[in-house]
């Protein structure tokens, strides 16, 4: 039920357009900016992503979450207008799925299912499904599609319900049933729908194409998607469906590229360092680690440097998650040490990621540190290893040197829940009971939780060793979050 009612709520988002980007993308109108404002998307998705992060399937891995979006914000680069002119800050992550699928969600939330970042053969076809997610945010497709629901009536519960029962079976027939209750209102649905994929189709070729990417990827993944869903797709009936038909649009793909020049993009080495994570992520089972491991091990037969690094990486991957942190350090080193081979002064975040987290495992407080040291002097931009420097230091119990990082990260990055956590966590141990409830009303509040902030604030006014400039800034901040509070009360009440 849940996976069939997050394939409505993706059906996508969320932006409107900048006057520069007018040429490339079709007028919305007034209509639909009234049925849902840019603001209100966005509050709209990050109350969806509240229950997304809560669903066991989430995968709140920092080395994937990193990559991905490292990989949309190169999208987005070449496009900036497509945060729309609230500029939205898009968020990319994956969830544990075996069905080759993603979505978008209202307000620059996109998600990627696991099973689809291991489907694509390089990082030019997995662009291709960002960017074409992407354009469903640019083209604010959540807004049109409840512009058409004012004209067509609301979707009738029952129609819901079945649609979300046939979705097991068949994701596009249960699509189509939960779309509309009614014969005309679900082929205008279903024609909406069409239509929007056929757009973001064209709006993410355009973008991977101007980031570098090749836009072959997105025929050849197309095709890919074709053979895995041949059982219940293009069989379908086109009146059935809520998507085109995937020859159709590989057929336009196709058309749209013809004379253009052809345009190599050489994969990042993170790419198949990355897939190699997902595949023990997606299934962390017993039987997950043998069949992952089995797959590493054909993989070093390859020979190829690429192959033999990623597959290293794999199996010292396994052995942290298998509690043998030895073997996890012989296979990293093996594996930084292919690396080197190519290039003595090459150095790769994820593969410095895994080493922190090996030293960690292995209870080594000490080396960790001056791992995580060494990788954020490599890597200072990299928001991972921020948040393992801080891990590292708690370990080492440097909980005062903790405290100053995270504060002047806090300053830096006001949006992360995670330095919060981290922050709530070290003045526990330090016994600073304020402190520690001031951090986590932060942290709650950047998650949409306005209500568990407010009552963390009360505890932190209450705690004893509250100062004068605590209860200042707890004052200050209860105002403001009881005021956003009552903001979205009123709106919830209208909406």
């Amino acid at each position: 039920m849940l996976a069939a009612l997050l394939a409505v709520c993706a059906l996508p988002p969320a932006i409107a357009p900048s006057a520069a980007f007018a040429q490339s993308l079709p007028s919305l109108g007034d209509t639909e900016r009234e049925e849902l404002s840019p603001l209100m998307e966005r509050k709209l998705g990050e109350q969806i992503m509240r229950d997304i992060r809560r669903n066991r399937d989430y995968l709140n891995d920092e080395p994937l979450q990193e990559y991905l979006n490292g990989l949309g914000n190169s999208l987005l680069a070449v496009r900036p207008e497509a945060r729309g002119e609230t500029q939205y800050d898009f968020f990319f992550f994956a969830v544990r799925d075996p069905m080759l699928n993603a979505f978008a969600l209202p307000g620059g939330f996109i998600g990627v299912h696991s099973a689809l970042v291991l489907a694509a053969q390089n990082e030019s076809e997995l662009a291709s499904v960002m960017a074409h997610e992407i354009g469903h945010v640019a083209q604010r497709h959540i807004a049109r599609m409840l512009g058409k629901q004012k004209q067509d009536m609301l979707i009738p519960l029952a129609a819901m319900v079945l649609g979300a029962l046939t979705a097991t079976a068949s994701p596009d027939a249960g699509m189509a049933m939960m779309m509309g209750g009614q014969g005309l209102a679900i082929q205008r649905r279903l024609n909406f729908s069409r239509d929007a994929e056929r757009e973001a189709d064209r709006v993410g070729l355009d973008i991977m194409r101007e980031a570098g990417f090749e836009t072959s990827g997105m025929i050849n993944f197309f095709g890919r998607l074709q053979q895995a869903s041949r059982n219940y797709t293009d069989s379908a009936p086109p009146y059935l469906r809520s998507h085109p038909m995937t020859t159709e649009r590989i057929a336009d793909i196709e058309a749209r590229t013809r004379d253009q020049r052809y345009r190599q993009h050489a994969d990042s080495l993170d790419f198949p360092l990355i897939q190699a994570r997902v595949k023990i992520l997606q299934d962390p089972s017993q039987q997950g680690m043998l069949d992952a491991t089995a797959a590493f091990e054909r993989q070093l037969q390859q020979k190829t440097r690429t192959a033999m690094i990623a597959g290293k990486y794999g199996l010292a991957y396994v052995a942290l998650r298998q509690g043998d942190a030895k073997k996890a350090q012989s296979m990293l080193n093996d594996a930084q040490a292919t690396l080197k081979a190519g290039s003595p002064t090459a150095r790769n975040v994820v593969l410095s990621s895994l080493a922190i987290e090996i030293k960690l495992a292995a209870r080594q407080p000490k080396e960790a540190v001056e791992e995580a040291e060494r990788a954020r002097n490599q890597f200072p931009l990299s928001r991972g290893i921020a948040h393992q420097y801080a891990d590292a230091l708690f370990a080492a119990a440097r909980y005062e040197d903790a405290v100053t990082f995270l504060r002047d990260q806090a300053q830096l990055y006001r949006h992360e829940p995670q330095l919060y956590d981290r922050l709530a966590k070290t003045y526990a141990a330090l016994n600073k009971q304020a402190q520690q409830h001031l951090a986590l009303a932060e942290s709650y509040a950047l998650n949409g939780s306005l209500p568990a902030a407010i009552d963390q604030l009360s505890i932190a006014r209450r705690a004893p060793d509250a100062s004068f400039y605590d209860l200042s800034i707890i004052d200050a901040r209860e105002r403001e979050m009881k005021a956003q509070r009552l903001e979205e009360i009123r709106q919830e009440k209208e909406g």
